[in-house]
């Protein structure tokens, strides 16, 4: 994926966080992030990825991401919803991703490195192989006069 940030995030939170996002949201594509913990926890990486772009990649995926390409992930704690300055993070119990909103719109989705890939891949290969109806259209056309010439 294109950009990689690292973000270290103590508490009291800085503003490492809110900068991460909003560069996200200006790029308009993925971002990397790996997140160092204070106190020295395990670094956790995620894919930001902006809403556009995974609605596009949500829309030409034939299906959902399968479970083996996701990080086994513990049952999350229910927690209150975490605000980074103008952004708010929604971390999802289910499928183990966090929505991140600002201003009440979501603008971009931390998802598992590993689902981010194959959701992009997968949307590539459906997207480049689809002709919309008019294109196809004129291609049958266009065949349909290659074999008249043909039998010329």
């Amino acid at each position: 994926m294109g950009i990689r940030i690292a973000a270290e995030v103590s508490y009291p939170v800085n503003d490492e966080v809110e900068r991460v996002l909003g560069l996200a949201e200006a790029v308009g594509e993925p971002v990397t992030v790996t997140f160092l913990w204070e106190g020295g926890g395990p670094p956790q990486r995620a894919v930001l990825v902006p809403a556009a772009t995974l609605a596009l990649w949500e829309h030409w995926a034939p299906t959902a991401c399968p479970a083996e390409y996701r990080a086994a992930a513990e049952e999350p704690e229910l927690a209150h919803p975490e605000e980074f300055g103008a952004f708010t993070l929604f971390r999802r119990r289910v499928g183990g991703r966090t929505a991140v909103a600002r201003d009440g719109v979501v603008v971009a989705e931390l998802l598992d490195p590993d689902e981010a890939h194959w959701l992009e891949e997968k949307a590539r290969h459906v997207r480049q192989g689809f002709m919309d109806p008019k294109q196809k259209a004129a291609f049958e056309e266009f065949l349909a006069r290659q074999a008249d010439r043909d039998g010329q």
